[in-house]
């Protein structure tokens, strides 16, 4: 192995290799312990320390770092104690995730690291969010993040890679070849000779360098991170390393074949490098004694005192109120004066809103810049608010909604449209394990509105048709709202971007040409979580959110002597229970209506509630009506039979007659 000092003098090169030693001999402690069976289980990176160390180093203190499992020297080339990671390995409330989230998995805004998710390729796509975020805020930073050859066949590379290329954020994508997905070898992962010949697909630089070689390592990411905080792109590094050990000790090592394993002990990162160090007269054989004595009795007081580390205190209460970021909605109260305004005019107006009072939020989507969105409710935008905060985004839903995240971590606020909510199904994964789980794991908002153009009503078709918010409800983390009128559309909507937490925006689509309605004029917000009663009655109540306010609205104006209570929910997560709990006890009989499809959709949810907390108060069954289960034809008279309005006199007759 060839060693290049360049310029460094020996104190630079000195501290080098204390850096790759120290993670080392970490790890050493952790397969002893895991042998005693003080620990569960390890990810180890012996063998890959050059790559994590030599990157680290090459990087500024104040830009982001996204690291795998294997990348330990990341974090301690970030001076994080050795007992404080300790205390996150073991699940201790010292830690970083309080007993949360296992080894790697978390982020620290201290230390300008944001760790992995066990889906490997998701983080990728946060770099490209809080390199964006640097570029808006005209700051000449670099961002880093790892990548196994194995998740290099994941979509979220792709999406990743492809976004960063194409607005040339400065990132450096970084591939760790190790040589397995876990037992499956690259020959079985992908047929290009090299991974770092991807990066021509992309129109981008790639750069294939010795992993183990820690000088290298160093010298490539210094000289890349160096040219695109001045010049900004993006560019993909293939380090070539291999895993010594198992994925985790438990799979060990007999798919490899042994001469592969000798091949690579060879050019261990450390030894090599203690070598040259050596002859270049900067260690010796008994200061290399000195600094692992050093290190030993270091890393066992720090192991011993975590092991020490209060255990995490068990409170239901706090961990449900952990989901979320703390946050107090002050409710704007809207003005005096309306302005009459279709649904779709009070979202424009509520994000023209939003983007003056907010300098800080970009939005992003399929054709929403000069074009100005499917709808056309970004028209004008672009010129009022420029390209750099009114985004067209390439066609992939997963990266944006990552890319929103990533512009959270760094300090902006994100608005993502999916130009059809049935689409999110390619986003789902970034939304539910990432959004949601971000403030819970590790403490930091998620400040990521999803808008979701949705239902029936248009005769789309199953993929442009769906009432999907049932696919969210059950997810803690998130939260979602569902307005039916133009003034609610508006308010519900402010009140989502002002909210740090993630929010999921349903939109209906059939609302947004065909109802008009007086809005207040200016700023104002609507509470989250409250809903609103229209009537008031005493034979039965309409529970419904959505277009299902409608529908209900027409059978009692067809049918004056119903005397119904009808509640327009508004948020679905949260929902409001008082409300429901109240109709309840007016009028003892319930009815839930929504446009889902009837099994598992929310209704179930709040029939369950009611019949759990409010069975005292029934004098009927609760029933239901929503949609068919079924997909969603195109076909009108299909359409129309498939939902549930075709079924509401009929399940409301059933329901006064019990």
């Amino acid at each position: 192995m060839q060693f290049n000092r360049g310029d460094k003098d020996d104190k630079f090169l000195l501290n080098l290799y204390k850096r790759l030693l120290y993670p080392r001999m970490v790890e050493d402690k952790m397969l002893k312990l895991l042998r005693q069976g003080r620990i569960g289980k390890w990810f180890s990176g012996i063998g890959q320390e050059a790559i994590a160390v030599g990157s680290t180093m090459a990087m500024q203190p104040d830009e982001y770092i996204l690291p795998m499992h294997r990348n330990l020297g990341v974090f301690t080339s970030r001076d994080i104690s050795l007992k404080k990671l300790m205390a996150q390995w073991q699940g201790k409330a010292t830690g970083f995730t309080k007993g949360r989230d296992r080894s790697f998995h978390f982020g620290t805004q201290d230390y300008k690291i944001i760790g992995m998710i066990s889906h490997l390729g998701p983080q990728m796509a946060l770099a490209d969010g809080i390199a964006l975020a640097d570029i808006l805020a005209q700051k000449q930073r670099a961002t880093l993040v790892y990548t196994g050859e194995g998740a290099t066949s994941e979509g979220d590379f792709h999406e990743a890679v492809n976004v960063a290329a194409v607005w040339n954020l400065p990132v450096i994508f970084l591939i760790e070849n190790n040589g397995y997905g876990l037992s499956t070898p690259k020959s079985e992962q992908f047929r290009c000779k090299k991974l770092v010949d991807k990066a021509i697909g992309y129109g981008i630089e790639g750069i294939q360098i010795d992993g183990n070689n820690v000088l290298e390592v160093y010298d490539t990411i210094n000289q890349l991170a160096k040219e695109i905080r001045k010049d900004p792109r993006p560019v993909l590094v293939e380090c070539l390393t291999f895993r010594m050990r198992g994925h985790e000790e438990a799979s060990g090592t007999k798919y490899v074949p042994q001469e592969l394993l000798t091949e690579w002990e060879q050019k261990d990162p450390i030894s090599n490098y203690e070598c040259y160090l050596i002859e270049e007269g900067i260690l010796t054989t008994d200061s290399v004694i000195d600094i692992k004595i050093r290190f030993k009795k270091e890393i066992e007081r720090d192991v011993e005192e975590a092991f020490d580390e209060p255990e995490p205190i068990v409170n239901a209460a706090i961990e449900e109120s952990e989901m979320y970021f703390p946050h107090e909605q002050k409710v704007a109260a809207p003005g005096k004066s309306t302005s009459e305004k279709r649904y779709l005019d009070a979202i424009t107006d509520a994000l023209d809103l939003a983007m003056q009072k907010y300098p800080n939020l970009v939005l992003m989507g399929q054709d929403i810049a000069e074009y100005g969105g499917a709808f056309k409710i970004t028209d004008g935008f672009t010129a009022k608010y420029g390209k750099g905060r009114v985004r067209n985004t390439p066609i992939c839903e997963s990266a944006i909604v990552g890319a929103g995240l990533g512009l959270s971590i760094n300090g902006y606020k994100a608005l993502v449209e999916m130009q059809f909510a049935d689409f999110v199904t390619v986003g789902f994964n970034q939304i539910v394990n990432n959004l949601a789980k971000t403030h819970y794991r590790w403490g930091e908002k998620a400040d990521v509105v999803v808008r979701m153009p949705t239902g029936a009503g248009t005769g789309a078709g199953p993929f442009h048709s769906q009432s999907n918010e049932a696919w969210f409800t059950k997810t803690p983390g998130l939260k979602i709202v569902y307005p039916a009128f133009p003034e609610d559309a508006k308010g519900l909507l402010l009140a989502a971007i002002e909210d740090p937490n993630p929010v999921l925006y349903f939109e209906h689509k059939y609302l947004y040409r065909s109802l008009s309605a007086p809005v207040p004029d200016g700023y104002y917000t609507t509470e989250i979580g409250k809903a609103t009663t229209l009537k008031k009655g005493s034979k039965f109540s309409i529970i419904t959110y959505g277009l299902g306010v409608h529908w209900a609205l027409d059978y009692l104006k067809n049918n004056p002597e119903s005397d119904s209570t009808l509640i327009d929910l508004r948020t679905l997560q949260p929902w409001d229970k008082d409300a429901v709990a109240q109709a309840v006890k007016s009028t003892g009989r319930v009815l839930v209506l929504h446009e889902d499809t009837l099994s598992n959709g929310f209704g179930a949810e709040i029939s369950a509630w009611i019949g759990e907390h409010c069975f005292k108060d029934l004098d009927a069954p609760v029933m239901r009506c929503a949609s068919l289960d079924t997909a969603i034809p195109m076909n009108k008279d299909l359409e129309d039979n498939f939902l549930a309005k075709a079924r509401l006199a009929e399940t409301i007759d059933k329901l006064l007659k019990y």
